[in-house]
């Protein structure tokens, strides 16, 4: 990751030196080629990191001990869904 930081500034600086006025042109091309060299070597350290990162997304999460469970419908009847026959005089 440092080198790709370390790349990322030497091409700025290429950047800003092809942007002057007073470059010539053999140094411009120079510039420019060096340029396109390390955004290419920048570009293939670009796709590994995504790989890492699509890898790590993908994992499955860790099984924790402590995950708790919810048990709402215990009581409920498997057939109808409900916790039994209403309680006369209520709504429910």
């Amino acid at each position: 990751m440092k080198n790709f930081e370390k790349n990322l500034a030497r091409l700025e600086e290429i950047t800003e030196k092809i942007k002057s006025k007073d470059i010539s042109l053999e140094e411009a091309l120079a510039s420019f080629e060096e340029g396109i060299s390390l955004a290419k070597g920048m570009e293939k350290e670009i796709d590994k990191i995504e790989g890492k990162i699509q890898i790590l997304m993908n994992q499955p999460a860790p099984a924790s001990d402590d995950t708790p469970e919810l048990d709402l419908f215990s009581d409920a009847d498997l057939m109808t869904g409900s916790s039994g026959e209403p309680v006369k005089g209520t709504r429910q």
